[in-house]
C-alpha cells in the first residue's frame, strides 16, 4: 500500500500549521488589542478564507501565483521557483484556509486575560520582549493551542483549492482528501475507504486530545489567573 498520501499530508498539514502559528500569533497580539481605521475590515480580510468557496480560495491563489500571475512572475524571476502544481502549492493552500482559525484563536486568547498584568511588568522596567514571553505569551497559550490544533485539523483535510493550485499528481500532490476523491471516481471504494478511516481517526484524536487539554489542571490554574484569583 502506497502511504505517500498519508505522509504528504501530514508534512503539508505540519508546515501550513507552522506558518499560521508565527503570521496568526503575531498578527493578533498587534491588532487584536489597539483600535485604528480600517481594524474590522482589516480582520473581516483575515477571516474571509472561513466563508469562501474553497475553489474562489484556489482560483484567487492560482491568479496571483500562476504562469502568469503577479506573485508568480516574480518568484519565477527572482527565485527561478514556480509554485503551482507542487506540494509548495498545497502548503499554501492550506495556509490560506486555515490561518482564519488560528488568528481568531489567537486574537481571542489575547484578549482575554487582564492587561494589568502586562502594565505592571513594564513600570518594573521589563522590556516588550521579556514581557511578551513571561506573560503574554504563557497567558494566551491554551487559546494559541486551541489555534494550532484547529489549523492543523483544517490544513490536513484541505481539498478544493488544493485541487485548483497543487492539482493532483500522484506522488507530488495527492494528499489525503484527493486520494479518497480520485479512488472513489475510480471505483476503488475500499482504498478509498481505508484513507477515510485514517483521516477520521486522526481528526477525531486531534479534537479529543485537545478537549481533554482543556480541561487538565494547567489551563484550569491559567484560567484562574487570566480572572485574578
Amino acid at each position: 500500500m502506497d502511504m505517500t498520501p498519508f505522509f504528504l499530508s501530514i508534512r503539508i498539514a505540519l508546515l501550513s500549521t507552522i506558518i499560521v502559528f508565527i503570521i496568526g500569533t503575531i498578527l493578533a497580539r498587534f491588532i487584536s488589542r489597539r483600535n485604528f481605521n480600517g481594524k474590522t475590515f482589516l480582520e473581516s480580510l483575515f477571516m474571509l478564507p472561513m466563508v469562501l468557496p474553497p475553489t474562489v480560495i484556489g482560483f484567487g491563489l492560482l491568479y496571483l501565483f500562476g504562469k502568469n500571475g503577479p506573485l508568480g512572475i516574480m518568484l519565477e524571476t527572482v527565485f527561478d521557483w514556480r509554485i503551482v502544481f507542487t506540494w509548495h502549492a498545497a502548503v499554501l493552500a492550506a495556509t490560506v484556509v486555515s490561518f482564519p482559525l488560528m488568528y481568531q484563536s489567537a486574537a481571542a486568547a489575547f484578549l482575554k486575560y487582564d492587561r494589568n498584568i502586562e502594565n505592571a511588568a513594564y513600570t518594573l522596567g521589563a522590556s516588550r520582549w521579556k514581557v511578551f514571553w513571561t506573560i503574554s505569551f504563557p497567558m494566551a497559550w491554551p487559546g494559541l493551542l486551541a489555534g494550532v490544533v484547529l489549523a492543523f485539523a483544517r490544513g490536513l483535510g484541505e481539498f478544493g483549492a488544493t485541487l485548483m493550485v497543487a492539482g493532483y499528481i500522484p506522488g507530488k500532490t495527492d494528499t489525503l482528501p484527493m486520494a479518497i476523491y480520485f479512488a472513489t471516481e475510480a471505483g476503488n471504494t475500499a482504498q478509498a475507504g481505508i484513507w477515510v478511516l485514517i483521516i477520521v481517526f486522526i481528526g477525531l484524536t486531534t479534537i479529543y486530545w485537545l478537549n481533554k487539554w482543556n480541561q487538565s489542571p494547567t489551563v484550569r490554574f491559567i484560567s484562574k489567573k487570566k480572572r485574578g484569583f
